[in-house]
């Protein structure tokens, strides 16, 4: 599929802090239209940021035939609708992580996105830092020898109750705001999906699962253990360990100075310096490039899907206190 612009004209849909980054990843950030259900802050938002317009609902910004792709940094519980919407309105979707944690709406929504010839994809932005392919060409190359356990972890502390995140209406929780990127990390450097998962979390005051760590076994014997949450210190860590070594990420969702250690066996270290991220930009380009059709985008539907899959079975597991497999 291909647009006849050479640049896409983004629109907005909601003022949440996130947006900023993605708008900050590049000068001519692109975005000609933002939407908040409150007219005021959507005028005073797009004031601030020098976007062209501004609407009083979503539904307003949709149907604006100058807008090609949303970016929708909604809460989790309005990704799917929204995304839905937006594909009927003819545009292409950007969409925040994590989709769902419903693999039969990741499935509705992608074949929507087929039936109105539009490009959807999940916003995971860290997974397009180069710092990840380098970390997953070590590993293939036996860097650390036979690849035998993964480690991800993501926590930081979360007391406001009025916070999305911790709202379970809007499918707030730690799994779903910060332990989708230790799922995603595990899955990328296995380089496939995991067969089953062992899960406990702890509930939180407002209802949503606020500590939740986990076994997450892939073919081959490899296992992979996480831990996540909105009720812990700050952590931040991806790790690859083999028979001969093992490879470390400090801080990887975020990159801000990204550097990968390979900790060889015999105690000596090789660190790599990849440095700032960039990685809300390299999304943005690797969408447009999608919708010109050059290339499909990193992240579609297989991996919006396992993803979905892996973290419904966490949570079934956690639910049930026993192991849960991740196929449908």
């Amino acid at each position: 599929m291909s647009e006849p612009q050479a640049r896409l004209r983004w629109g907005l849909l909601s003022t949440a802090r996130i947006a900023d980054k993605v708008l900050g990843a590049r000068e001519d950030h692109g975005f000609h239209a933002v939407a908040s259900r409150s007219p005021e802050r959507a005028e005073a938002y797009a004031r601030e940021r020098a976007i062209p317009r501004a609407y009083g609902s979503y539904e307003a910004l949709l149907a604006d035939p100058e807008v090609d792709a949303v970016y929708i940094p909604l809460p989790n519980g309005l990704h799917v609708d929204w995304t839905v919407r937006a594909l009927r309105a003819g545009k292409h979707v950007l969409c925040e992580k994590p989709l769902s944690r419903r693999p039969g709406e990741v499935e509705h929504a992608f074949a929507v996105a087929e039936q109105e010839d539009r490009v959807l994809a999940e916003a995971f932005m860290w997974r397009h830092h180069p710092q990840l392919a380098r970390a997953r060409e070590l590993v293939q190359q036996g860097a650390i020898g036979r690849l035998r356990l993964l480690r991800a972890t993501f926590s930081f502390p979360l007391s406001d109750p009025s916070d999305v995140r911790l709202q379970p209406d809007l499918e707030g929780g730690g799994l779903m705001d910060v332990g989708c990127y230790c799922v995603s990390g595990c899955r990328a450097l296995a380089g496939g999906e995991p067969e089953r998962v062992y899960a406990e979390s702890v509930t939180g005051p407002t209802g949503v699962d606020v500590v939740l760590a986990a076994t997450l076994r892939f073919p081959g014997d490899l296992l992979a253990v996480i831990d996540c949450g909105l009720a812990l210190t700050r952590r931040d860590e991806l790790e690859a360990i083999g028979d001969e070594g093992s490879l470390f990420l400090d801080d990887p969702w975020h990159g801000r100075q990204a550097a990968i250690e390979v900790r060889h066996e015999d105690g000596t270290v090789e660190r790599e310096e990849h440095g700032p991220s960039g990685s809300y930009g390299l999304e943005l380009e690797d969408f447009e490039a999608a919708v010109r059709g050059e290339r499909p985008p990193l992240l579609g539907r297989a991996d919006a899907l396992g993803q979905a899959r892996t973290i419904a079975a966490l949570y079934r597991s956690a639910k049930e206190h026993a192991p849960c497999p991740t196929s449908p």
